[in-house]
C-alpha cells in the first residue's frame, strides 16, 4: 500500500455491534472471518483511508461482574435499549482481560482476514490500545503486581472506592486526575521501568496486526500529569516520558505505524511533542456544538503545524451521537467543517445514516431507530465524502481566508471561509455557520489571480459562477449564504 496521507479519512466502528447488525441482516451469525465481500466493499466505497474497530480485544469477565452490580450503570443499559438483558452486556471494550483478539469475534486469525479484505480496497487497520489501566483478571494482577499503583490497608479503609485488594496485594483502581475512580478497572504504573518494558513487547504484537492504534486518554500516561495524579504512590519519575520511549521503539521497528491520542485538557501540543501522528481535537468539538463563527475562525489561527495533526470529528463512540445533538443543517455545516480542515478525520459508524442514539462501550447491539430517510443525511455525506476522497485534501496545501463586511452588515462574522490547493487542483470553501442569511467579501489568497477567469463550480448545488480574478484580487468574491449553508467550490482558472 501506499503511504499514509498527510490527512487520512478514519471510520469508527464499533465492532460488536456491527457484527450483531450484520449477522441480523443476513441471518447468521458473522464474524471477522465471515464478513461478505459486499459489505466490505460498501466500506470501501466510502473513500475511507483507514478502519478503527473499536473494542476487539478480550473483555473481563470480572469487569463484566462489576457492572452488573453497578445500578447506574444497568440503569443507563435499560434506558438505552428497552429490551436489555443479559445477552447483549458483553463488557466494557476498556476493560482489557487480556490483548488477544476475542473469539467471540473471530480471534486473531479471523482479524488478520479482515486486514486482508481492507487491504485490497486500500483501507488501513487502526486498534484500541488502553495504556493506563487493564481489567482485574489480567495476567499481570498475580505475574507482575509491581506494575500497578499499590496501596496500604490504611489507603483502603480510608477510600475504599478506590482500591481493590486481590490476594496479598492492595492495588489502586484506574482514574484520572478530576473524577473518581472507575469501579472496574486497576491503574498501571507509569513509571514502572517494568511495565515500560512489558508494554513495549504488547504494543509490537499489536502492531504486528495493525496499521495504527488510538490511544485511550493519552494524557494520563504523561509523567507531569502521571505524577500530579498519584504522587507519592508512584516510583521515582523517569527522565524520558512514557510516550517518547514507546513511540519512538515503536516506529523504529515499525515504520509508518501510526499513534492517535485521546487528549484533552489542552494537552495537544505536548504530546504531538512526544511523536504522536493526531490528538483529538476536542476545542473544536466543543466550539462547533456551542460556539459562534468567529470562535471557530480563532480556533483556526493555530499554527499549520499543530493543526495538521489534530484529528477533528463531530461524533465518536464517548460523545453524543451528531444527530441528537446539533440540528439537521447545522450537522451538515459542522461536517463540512471538520472534513475539509487540516488534519486527520474521523467519522463514526452509524453518523452518516443519523442514528441518534449514543451505546456504552459495555453493549454488543444497539435499539432499532426510526431513521429519517427524507432528511437526505446520508446522501449528504455520501457527497461530501466523495469530493474530499481527492488528493488535494489528502496532501494539498490549506490556507484560511479573510472574510470582511461593511459598515451597514456585519453578518459577514458568522462567515468561515478557506482554499485548498494543489498544482491546478483548487477547492474554496465558504460557509454560513449561523441561522441568520449572511454576505461578506472573501478575500482569496491565490497569488495568480490577476488576467485569469475563475470559474466556480459549487458542489452541492451544481450551480456554476464565473468571476474575473482581477476583482477577485482587488476586492474579493462577494457571498451571499443562505442560514447554515455553504458554498463548496471546485475551482477551475483560465
Amino acid at each position: 500500500m501506499k503511504s499514509w496521507p498527510k490527512y487520512p479519512v478514519i471510520y469508527e466502528i464499533n465492532t460488536c455491534i456491527w457484527l450483531h447488525e450484520l449477522s441480523r441482516k443476513h441471518q447468521r451469525l458473522i464474524t471477522l472471518g465471515t464478513i461478505p465481500a459486499a459489505e466490505w466493499d460498501c466500506l470501501g466505497s466510502l473513500g475511507i483511508d483507514a478502519v478503527w474497530f473499536m473494542g476487539v480485544w478480550e473483555r473481563s469477565p470480572a469487569g463484566k461482574k462489576i457492572a452488573i452490580g453497578n445500578s447506574k450503570l444497568m440503569s443507563e443499559f435499560k434506558t438505552v435499549l428497552p429490551d436489555f438483558s443479559g445477552n447483549a452486556l458483553a463488557g466494557s471494550a476498556y476493560c482489557v482481560k487480556n490483548y488477544v483478539v476475542d473469539r467471540k469475534i473471530g480471534g486473531p486469525e479471523e482479524l488478520a482476514c479482515a486486514r486482508e479484505m481492507l487491504t485490497r480496497r486500500g483501507i488501513r487497520l487502526i486498534l484500541d490500545f488502553v495504556p493506563n489501566h487493564v481489567a482485574p483478571d489480567h495476567q499481570w494482577v498475580t505475574s507482575h503486581p509491581e506494575y500497578f499503583i499499590r496501596g496500604s490497608e490504611e489507603d483502603i479503609k480510608r477510600d475504599p472506592s478506590s482500591f481493590m485488594k486481590l490476594g496479598n496485594n492492595i492495588i489502586a483502581l484506574g482514574r484520572d486526575p478530576y473524577f473518581p475512580a472507575w469501579p472496574d478497572v486497576l491503574q498501571l504504573n507509569a513509571f514502572s521501568s517494568g511495565l515500560r518494558k512489558a508494554v513495549m513487547e504488547t504494543m509490537s504484537e499489536i502492531a504486528e496486526q495493525c496499521d495504527g492504534v488510538r490511544c485511550d486518554m493519552a494524557m494520563l500516561m504523561m509523567n507531569r500529569i502521571f505524577g500530579m495524579t498519584w504522587n507519592a504512590l508512584a516510583e521515582e519519575k523517569p527522565s524520558d516520558d512514557y510516550w517518547t520511549t514507546l513511540i519512538t521503539g515503536i516506529k523504529n521497528k515499525f515504520p509508518g505505524f501510526l499513534f492517535i491520542a485521546e487528549a484533552y485538557w489542552n494537552l495537544e501540543w505536548e504530546l504531538q511533542q512526544q511523536g504522536f501522528d493526531f490528538c483529538y481535537d476536542k476545542s473544536l468539538y466543543d466550539r462547533l456544538e456551542r460556539d459562534d463563527a468567529e470562535n471557530i475562525r480563532l480556533h483556526l489561527l493555530a499554527d499549520i503545524k499543530y493543526q495538521d495533526r489534530l484529528i477533528r470529528f463531530i461524533e465518536n463512540h464517548d460523545e453524543p451521537r451528531a444527530a441528537s445533538s446539533f440540528s439537521l443543517e447545522k450537522e451538515k455545516m459542522a461536517a463540512v467543517i471538520i472534513s475539509t480542515l487540516p488534519g486527520a478525520r474521523l467519522f463514526h459508524e452509524g453518523q452518516l445514516e443519523g442514528l441518534k442514539t449514543r451505546i456504552p462501550v459495555f453493549l454488543n447491539r444497539r435499539p432499532d431507530e426510526n431513521i429519517d430517510k427524507l432528511s437526505g443525511l446520508q446522501s449528504f455525506y455520501f457527497k461530501l465524502l466523495a469530493e474530499i476522497d481527492n488528493d488535494v485534501f489528502r496532501n494539498g496545501i490549506w490556507q484560511l481566508c479573510e472574510v470582511h463586511g461593511w459598515p451597514e452588515n456585519g453578518s459577514c462574522r458568522n462567515l468561515l471561509a478557506w482554499i485548498w490547493q494543489k498544482g491546478e487542483n483548487r477547492y474554496l470553501i465558504i460557509i454560513n455557520f449561523s441561522s441568520a442569511a449572511s454576505q461578506g467579501m472573501v478575500k482569496v489568497p491565490w497569488n495568480d489571480l490577476c488576467g485569469r477567469t475563475l470559474r466556480l463550480n459549487d458542489v452541492f448545488t451544481g450551480i456554476a459562477y464565473e468571476r474575473i480574478g482581477n476583482e477577485m484580487a482587488n476586492n474579493g468574491l462577494y457571498a451571499d449564504i443562505k442560514p447554515w449553508n455553504c458554498h463548496f467550490f471546485r475551482v477551475k482558472m483560465d
